[in-house]
């Protein structure tokens, strides 16, 4: 049986203002935006080439905006993935060379922190 990891929540205090942050400038797909009450809105949205989405939105979590730390997308190149984040006016770190990888790091407006890494070649032995 697989288990597959395909939504996580990210508490924000804006909704519009993250959903503007994360497609306008991170670039990842509105997938849905429901309002099904004044007290429950959920909106979807996923990294391109990615099968795991995050939500926001009203009722979504309990958790306090800005308090999701470390969430991690793999690129195929890091520079070139911060220079796109820049490109829209991300504010991220310059590359981080580590022997398991090159990372970039940014936050969103709530104070939620995502990592971008490239994998480091694998050996083929």
């Amino acid at each position: 049986m697989d288990w597959k990891l395909e939504l996580v929540a990210v508490p924000v205090s804006d909704v519009d203002r993250a959903k503007k942050f994360y497609v306008d400038q991170v670039g990842f797909n509105a997938d849905h935006d429901h309002r099904v009450s004044d007290d429950l809105r959920f909106v979807q949205l996923t990294p391109k080439g990615s099968a795991c989405s995050i939500v926001m939105g009203t009722g979504i979590t309990d958790m306090a905006p800005g308090s999701q730390k470390g969430l991690q997308i793999v690129v195929d190149d890091a520079a070139a993935a911060r220079d796109e984040l820049r490109g829209r006016g991300v504010e991220t770190s310059d590359v981080d060379v580590q022997p398991w990888g090159h990372f970039v790091y940014f936050s969103d407006p709530d104070g939620n922190t995502w990592a971008l890494q490239q994998m480091p070649p694998r050996d083929r032995a």
